[in-house]
């Protein structure tokens, strides 16, 4: 039997949003939470490290197994944090693992913002 329990989601304050670029302008506050979430992917670490998240089996994965991406252990903690921070990682504390999961809407609402109109 285990004693891990299933925490809570929390609300991320940078949501994904918006309607496609093609269909309307972004309001002040969507272009914020959305270059907020393209400026986390622009460094090539966090791409990796959210690739790596998202393609995982199970669609998480434990920091123990996606840390070798040829930085020190602490810089990998830094961009895992700065996924976190713009709304595209969740986490979740087992134990003395943490174990990161893509958050649910943010690869199809990504996704939709590009998808051209039509």
């Amino acid at each position: 039997m285990s004693n891990a329990k299933a925490l809570p989601l929390l609300e991320s304050s940078a949501a994904p949003c918006c309607a496609p670029l093609s269909e309307r302008p972004l309001t002040a506050e969507e272009s914020v939470r959305t270059a907020t979430m393209f400026k986390a992917l622009g460094d090539p670490v966090r791409l990796r490290l959210f690739s790596l998240v998202a393609s995982h089996e199970g669609g998480e994965a434990c920091v123990c197994d996606i840390s070798d991406v040829g930085v020190s252990q602490p810089t990998v903690s830094h961009h895992l944090k700065k996924l976190k921070d713009a709304g595209l990682l969740t986490s979740e504390r087992r134990g003395t693992w943490v174990y990161y999961r893509v958050e649910p809407s943010v690869i199809t609402a990504m996704s939709q913002l590009l998808t051209p109109r039509g």
